[in-house]
């Protein structure tokens, strides 16, 4: 069972992780460096040069100070584009979720929507913690606002969404679908277009989805007859021996003994 003293211990090791913050000076003079270097890596982004895109945010990330997360979440977010182009799916999927974890260090979603229910119910506002608080701080200097954090986790989320679907497998589509799924629901704000395209994944992914699923039970129930013929053969017997019979009522199975023609 969780302690007092547990909970005061997971706070500060948050605590501990949080970076230190540079001088203002120094803060301003790396930032304005890394978006010279996302400023460059844009332009051969637009010229269709993706690799050379990917090697370019890098750098800008190399000099960002770290504490700085919705640039990070730029960047991060930029580099899954980036992937999309090229088809690399899974490198896609990786760099949207660390864009969006990135984001959530700001703006954490489940603390977000529970505040917003205890305050539409008591009509109080819920303190944040010391953490978040610093990681606000840095999105104002860096003149920002939570506004573009919500716009941002929403173009993330999208990239996401359509590289789990690209990547397939009954694992991937599921992760799509809650994607499209939280999409779907406030506070994210799509544009006509990319409604329609969430719209679209909602209604094809049930049945991708079921289709991947009954594929890969079937492989794995091949792969398991394999392995159990392989340990029955020494016996005389072959998984051909037993039969499963499905209950209807409790969606179980039952296994019986075939013992063939005497």
């Amino acid at each position: 069972m969780s302690t007092q003293g547990d909970a005061a211990s997971k706070t500060d090791a948050i605590e501990a992780s949080v970076p230190d913050i540079f001088p203002p000076e120094e803060e301003k003079r790396l930032l304005d460096e890394s978006n010279t270097e996302k400023g460059s890596a844009n332009k051969t982004f637009t010229s269709g040069e993706y690799n050379g895109a990917i090697q370019g945010y890098e750098k800008a990330l190399a000099v960002c100070p770290t504490y700085l997360e919705y640039d990070i979440a730029v960047l991060r977010s930029n580099i899954a584009a980036c992937h999309l182009k090229l088809s690399e799916w899974k490198q896609a999927v990786e760099s949207a979720t660390q864009a969006l974890e990135a984001l959530d260090r700001i703006d954490p979603p489940a603390a977000a929507e529970d505040g917003q229910q205890e305050a539409s119910r008591t009509g109080t506002v819920t303190e944040i913690s010391d953490t978040t608080e610093r990681y606000l701080s840095a999105l104002t200097r860096s003149n920002h606002t939570i506004n573009d954090v919500h716009k941002l986790r929403t173009k993330a989320l999208l990239r996401r969404a359509k590289a789990r679907h690209e990547v397939r497998g009954w694992a991937s589509l599921q992760a799509s679908l809650d994607d499209y799924q939280a999409l779907s629901r406030p506070p994210h704000q799509l544009s006509a277009l990319d409604q329609k395209a969430v719209q679209t994944a909602l209604r094809k992914l049930p049945d991708q989805l079921e289709e991947a699923k009954n594929t890969e039970m079937a492989d794995m129930m091949g792969k398991l007859k394999q392995l159990g013929n392989g340990v029955l053969k020494p016996f005389g017997l072959s998984t051909d021996n037993f039969s499963f019979v499905k209950d209807e009522k409790s969606g179980g199975y039952s296994m019986g003994f075939n013992q063939g023609p005497k």
